[in-house]
């Protein structure tokens, strides 16, 4: 893994500075595709893949998070790294993100995993599986409960999943973000949410309706008003309870590594008090002490810490495969 020292030891610093930091990439070389996966009747996914020139490593499939999308900056410079390895990179829009609201009538929630099974499976008629999936905070969860749903089955389709600053109890989180310290990032997800809401209505007003959003204070709370009733969870607690990727630790039996700062302003570390992390002996956590909520910004090269060492741990797990199969 390599060595890492933070730029700073505030985590609201590390957290804001990952989200401003300039990043001039050039993805020129690199042939690029946008393609549209439909995943259900009245439902399709942007998926912009990357390939390198010649022979690749492999496949990655990046997953953002809450309100993010393929353009996010962790999404860029992970790719960008990725490439540069010469592994394939396709970076998955949640579905309505990205500017593809008009391609679904519904939104997303942080346990929809239909979606990214699907274009797996598309990927798997291609010949393009097994791959790795990399997931960031609310894509973090998804992908982490995704492959314990799947359990042994998830082989045929995936060689590993990585999680970065991930809300394994969403109901915990929520409540951490609702704190007077993290008004700020409360305030804009609750902007965008609010936003997205009165995009919808004026699509679908019966569906979605305007009457709530004078109730809404917290994420808690449109969890509680939009997201649990559009979905069928009836409450928040509910839906925190039965999507929480915590639910599904035990049951991963593909390599899965989990990063997280204990400092995350957004995600307290005691979620991380989780037995599976000493039972499943298919799951890792890397735990450093400061990092942020998706931050990780380090002091010295490798800059973006956190790519490289999901790259490192990628290459040792198909290291460890090949020499299983031979």
């Amino acid at each position: 893994m390599p060595s890492y020292r933070p730029l700073v030891s505030n985590p609201h610093l590390l957290t804001i500075l990952a989200n401003f930091w300039p990043r001039n990439l050039d993805f020129s070389p690199y042939l690029t595709e946008s393609r549209l996966f439909r995943t259900a009747p009245d439902v399709q996914v942007l998926v912009q893949t990357e390939r390198p020139r010649g022979q690749s490593r492999g496949e990655l499939i990046l997953v953002h998070g809450l309100e993010g999308s393929a353009e996010a900056g962790y999404m860029r410079t992970m790719a960008k790294a990725a490439l540069d390895a010469g592994y394939v990179v396709s970076r998955f829009n949640i579905r309505t993100c990205g500017d593809t609201a008009r391609l679904a009538n519904t939104l997303y929630h942080a346990g929809l995993t239909c979606d990214l099974l699907s274009v797996l499976n598309h990927l798997r008629e291609e010949g393009r599986i097994p791959v790795h999936l990399v997931g960031y905070s609310l894509g973090g969860n998804m992908i982490l409960k995704l492959a314990g749903e799947l359990g042994e089955d998830a082989q045929r389709l995936l060689a590993g999943v990585c999680a970065v600053s991930t809300p394994i109890d969403l109901e915990a989180c929520a409540k951490a973000l609702g704190k007077p310290e993290n008004f700020l990032y409360d305030r804009k997800f609750l902007t965008a949410l609010r936003a997205r809401i009165r995009r919808r209505h004026k699509l679908a007003p019966r569906m979605y309706t305007l009457e709530h959003l004078k109730k809404i204070h917290t994420i808690f709370d449109f969890d509680d008003f939009y997201t649990a009733r559009l979905f069928g969870f009836g409450t928040a607690e509910n839906y925190y309870r039965t999507q929480s990727a915590n639910q599904f630790l035990d049951q991963i039996q593909i390599p899965a590594l989990v990063v997280q700062a204990k400092d995350d302003p957004l995600i307290p570390f005691s979620v991380y008090d989780h037995p599976a992390f000493d039972t499943n002996p298919t799951l890792k956590l890397i735990a450093v002490d400061h990092g942020g909520h998706v931050g990780f910004i380090a002091r010295r090269n490798p800059r973006f810490w956190v790519d490289h060492t999901l790259l490192e741990w990628i290459a040792e797990t198909n290291k460890e495969k090949r020499s299983l199969v031979s």
